[in-house]
């Protein structure tokens, strides 16, 4: 019954709650971290954090929801990340600013700048021969295909996907990998992707420090509720909840090539 929390960022939690993470893995079976990052800092800091933590798996890369860098910041991080490769296991997060994008104005926001950073990113991912890690939502979806198909990406994993059916069956069909959340247990939109999904090509993860509702309000987000998370699945996928978590475990050291 070991687990994966497939995406989260430990970085941002606070130092005693990190340390309160850390010393309850093996309790609650969990057998690793993909260790997501915001930008150098936070590549920094989670490189940092996985050196002397073994069940923390590192990913470098620049979260898109936040303004793009500048050129001379870009050119540090991605010869940093060249200098630290063999330390990471994907790059990212990375991916397009749905959520920026909707609290400004469309007509004056850089869009483009944001897809040319994503596909530099995705260049990097192959030249790497690493998987990538993508925040990629509703109709920013379908560009980022077109990006993975363009360079021929055969390892994508999309964290928290929200999408249109077109768009899951595409992802499916390209062999692309989906996270779940907690909020499995109370948003029909990730309901929605559980349903579509095969258990082949599914993950499990909490996006931690990010908080949750329903049962988990008021709770620090903490890896074991991906337990909840694969409980979840196997109900709605009607599939025992030994095959379930023996799934997605392998899907998670498969993926990121983990041994």
């Amino acid at each position: 019954m070991k687990v994966f929390d497939a995406h989260i960022h430990f970085d941002k939690y606070e130092e005693k709650d990190q340390q309160k993470i850390i010393e309850s893995l093996s309790l609650n079976k969990i057998e690793g971290l993909i260790n997501v990052s915001m930008d150098l800092a936070s590549c920094k800091e989670n490189l940092k954090v996985a050196e002397v933590n073994p069940t923390i798996y590192p990913a470098f890369g620049f979260h898109p929801e936040q303004a793009v860098p500048s050129e001379g910041d870009l050119i540090e991080l991605f010869d940093w990340i060249g200098k630290h490769q063999d330390k990471m296991v994907a790059v990212g997060e990375v991916g397009l600013p749905y959520y920026l994008r909707t609290q400004e104005n469309n007509s004056t926001f850089p869009y483009q700048q944001y897809v040319d950073l994503l596909e530099e990113f995705i260049k990097l991912a192959k030249k790497l021969h690493k998987p990538i890690i993508l925040h990629a939502v509703y109709d920013d979806a379908p560009i980022v295909c077109d990006l993975l198909e363009k360079h021929t990406i055969e390892r994508a994993h999309f964290h928290w996907f929200k999408g249109d059916q077109k768009t899951m069956e595409r992802i499916i069909r390209n062999g692309y990998y989906v996270s779940l959340t907690p909020d499995i247990l109370y948003e029909e939109e990730t309901r929605e992707v559980v349903k579509t999904f095969p258990l082949h090509l599914m993950m499990s993860e909490t996006d931690g420090p990010w908080p949750f509702e329903g049962i988990f309000s008021n709770q620090m987000t903490h890896p074991k509720m991906v337990h909840h998370v694969i409980r979840e699945i196997s109900e709605m996928k009607k599939v025992s909840l030994e095959e379930v978590y023996s799934q997605l475990y392998e899907n998670v050291k498969g993926f990121y090539k983990i041994k």
